[in-house]
């Protein structure tokens, strides 16, 4: 007989980690819509190089902004609230971005759009953590970034499939509208949908506690957990490491007495550095600009970031089947040697191909190949490595006292990464080629092999109320 009474929390907790899971399925849609669009954007308001980056980087601007707030307002507003409002900044972002019929205009509703991307990349991974147990919490968080990438795929897919009706994405399509406006205009449907089914999501246990809601805490619990757990040990267990409200959620960052953040923060702060450094945005935003550099049509450079997508689709799905059985710790290893390996090879292939008058690539038919299988790899290695576990790990590494405020930190140094590199890539790419660019990213590759190695722990099965209290001393050691 108490089997149904397993299955019923386990059902509950799967309905509740897929609703979060979408604001993933938002932040992968939304940050790779731009994908196909940037040679219409470009033609259409009549962009330079520069201008054109900083319109593709624009949801970053925004992304970064809306981490580093959405640390405060999870923990005054509540999780749920907070995602609420999340859905509300995509539909508003997707619906302005493609009327926008200015450069500015674009820019504006972009950064809206980031607002929610970079307060989803927050809330979403926290609140999974949150209500998950801790044997199965790496597989339902890693959920968080297959949606990333289902939502990644989506876009592409889509992307290509309104280039291919339309002809291109700058010509007109449905209703005379140019096809690249309802490349962002889809976005719609999910986020629409995200908002109504964010309604029936409880609050996170852990949060009720903290805010001294104890009796709805328990009913979250057991709805959540069933009826084997210990409430009142679980209670007291997290009312002990969410006691510290007596100081600013800042201070709580820092170690007693010093200006500077404890050890497991600046952990969270590389980790996310090095997770865009690796120059993977740079890939899915600007994958039209590099195929075509690399010598590819336009509508083969979109189908090939339709196989770079689905290629991030399976390799996270491995991602899940790993996460709780291998670790956390090999597989960012595992991962940074990888990466790093076939950026070497990109690197020899860009150093070593000809060039024409111009400076443009003109690669041979084996130089394609090699460059195609690397750029698969190279994606494969990161969806199963880089691109989920350091969500999973900024979920769940910080202690419940500081773990909004520090994933937020992390999240918007992510976001301030990937807008730096973002930005960056076309006037590099006019400067020092894709071989200066892909030299770049492999030494960040081996320097995340290098902060790994030495800093981070391992956190597979550990009760999110047992992670260590790093003001006590260095916790982040291997």
């Amino acid at each position: 007989m108490t089997a149904p009474a397993t299955d019923r929390p386990l059902a509950y907790l799967l309905f509740v980690c897929t609703v979060a899971t979408l604001a993933g399925f938002l932040f992968g849609f939304d940050a790779s819509v731009i994908n196909g669009t940037v040679a219409a954007l470009s033609k259409e308001f009549g962009s330079s190089s520069v201008g054109t980056g900083f319109s593709v980087a624009s949801v970053l601007v925004g992304s970064a902004f809306g981490a580093l707030l959405a640390g405060r307002y999870a923990e005054s507003l509540g999780r749920k609230p907070l995602m609420l409002i999340t859905a509300v900044l995509f539909a508003i972002g997707a619906a302005g971005a493609g009327a926008s019929n200015s450069a500015q205009m674009f820019f504006v509703f972009r950064l809206i759009g980031g607002f929610g991307v970079g307060a989803a990349s927050v809330v979403a991974p926290a609140y999974i953590a949150e209500v998950s147990p801790a044997e199965i919490r790496g597989r339902l968080t890693t959920m968080q970034q297959l949606a990333i990438v289902v939502g990644l795929q989506c876009a592409f897919l889509s992307n290509y499939l309104i280039a291919h009706a339309a002809g291109s994405a700058a010509a007109p399509w449905l209703l005379g509208v140019h096809a690249w406006r309802w490349m962002y205009w889809v976005q719609l449907i999910p986020s629409l949908f995200y908002l109504f089914s964010s309604l029936a999501l409880p609050e996170s246990p852990r949060y009720l506690v903290s805010r001294g809601r104890e009796a709805a805490a328990r009913l979250m619990m057991r709805r959540l957990w069933g009826p084997s757990v210990d409430l009142d040990a679980t209670i007291a267990e997290i009312r002990n490491t969410v006691s510290t409200r007596e100081r600013p959620l800042s201070s709580n960052l820092r170690k007693a007495g010093a200006r500077t953040f404890l050890p497991i923060v600046w952990v969270g702060i590389a980790l996310a550095f090095f997770q865009q450094a690796s120059g993977i945005n740079a890939v899915m935003y600007f994958g039209e600009y590099l195929w075509a550099a690399a010598g590819f049509t336009e509508e083969h450079g979109l189908l090939i970031n339709v196989t770079l997508g689905a290629v991030l689709v399976v390799s996270t799905l491995v991602s899940m089947v790993l996460v709780d059985r291998i670790g956390r710790r090999p597989r960012l290893l595992g991962g940074s040697a990888v990466m790093s390996a076939t950026l070497m090879i990109l690197t020899a292939v860009f150093v070593f191909s000809a060039h024409n008058s111009h400076g443009v690539l003109a690669m041979t038919s084996a130089e394609a190949q090699i460059t195609l299988v690397a750029e698969h790899l190279f994606i494969f290695a990161f969806g199963v490595s880089w691109g989920p576990v350091v969500w999973v790990l900024l979920g769940e590494m910080f202690p419940n006292r500081i773990r909004a405020p520090a994933l937020a930190l992390s999240a918007g140094i992510q976001w301030v990464t990937a807008f730096i590199v973002t930005t960056t890539f076309p006037g590099l790419l006019s400067t020092v080629g894709l071989r200066g660019i892909f030299c770049i990213y492999t030494l960040a590759s081996i320097a995340a092999y290098l902060t790994v190695f030495r800093r981070v722990r391992e956190t597979k099965g550990v009760v999110l109320e047992d992670m260590p209290d790093t003001a006590a001393g260095n916790a982040v050691s291997p």
